[in-house]
């Protein structure tokens, strides 16, 4: 087994809420210096961004977990995991049409920018992406498993974002492949028994991206064996 040191929450320029060096090679530049192994960027309710970062990913072997974070009707946040950029991007782009077609206010919320593999931005999202989606909470997991990915509610004990607040409870009838807590805030009297537990920084700017201080477990240093062990099947 080797353990593998994890952020597997970063947000890129394209999410509003992201610092416009959030770029491709700035965020992997950034993991490399900080000697973590595997990075997840999950923009808020879109792909678009992966395919640049994964050509950075591979130029500094550094590996990407490809993901996305939800924003379910009820505005809880999602974290979801795929094992290739196809299929999350596939998965984006099923996603973007349960988005409501709510304009982005730059000014208001940051631009939106799609960027290229040389940190180039190519496209503007017109769409605000940080927008509560037509899909439940729990319709969400359940699509997620559809297409094969991993569901991961994201930083469930901080924010009205996190289920813990946005619903109060977590859902019994759903199937969660691990949860997301942040250990800076008190954790609620849930049960999270059984439950694997990972911590990300959910960064918006480069600094806030993890030190290798989370680790997994996995059985070699791969993207096939780092989604096994979220899945907890290593």
């Amino acid at each position: 087994m080797k353990s593998l040191f994890c952020d597997l929450h970063i947000h890129s320029c394209l999410s509003p809420c992201g610092d416009a060096l959030m770029t491709p090679n700035n965020i992997v530049g950034m993991a490399f210096i900080k000697q973590l192994d595997v990075i997840a960027v999950c923009d808020h309710n879109s792909a678009r961004n992966l395919p640049a970062i994964k050509e950075a990913a591979d130029m500094m072997n550094v590996l990407l977990l490809p993901g996305m974070e939800l924003t379910t009707k009820e505005e809880a946040h999602m974290l979801c995991y795929f094992k290739t950029v196809e299929e999350c991007t596939a998965f984006g782009e099923e996603i973007y049409r349960h988005l409501p077609p709510i304009p982005n206010n730059e000014k208001f919320f940051g631009r939106q920018q799609v960027m290229n593999a040389q940190d180039e931005e190519i496209a503007v999202e017109e769409r605000l992406l940080i927008s509560a989606l037509d899909l439940s909470f729990e319709e969400c997991a359940g699509r997620i498993r559809e297409a094969g990915g991993l569901c991961v509610p994201a930083h469930i004990n901080r924010g009205s974002n996190g289920v813990l607040n946005a619903l109060g409870f977590l859902p019994e009838n759903v199937h969660y492949d691990a949860l997301e807590i942040s250990k800076k805030v008190t954790m609620p009297p849930v049960r999270l028994d059984g439950y694997r537990l990972l911590e990300s920084s959910d960064a918006h700017y480069l600094e806030n991206i993890l030190e290798p201080q989370f680790a997994l477990s996995a059985r070699e240093r791969s993207i096939p064996a780092v989604f096994e062990a979220i899945a907890g099947h290593s």
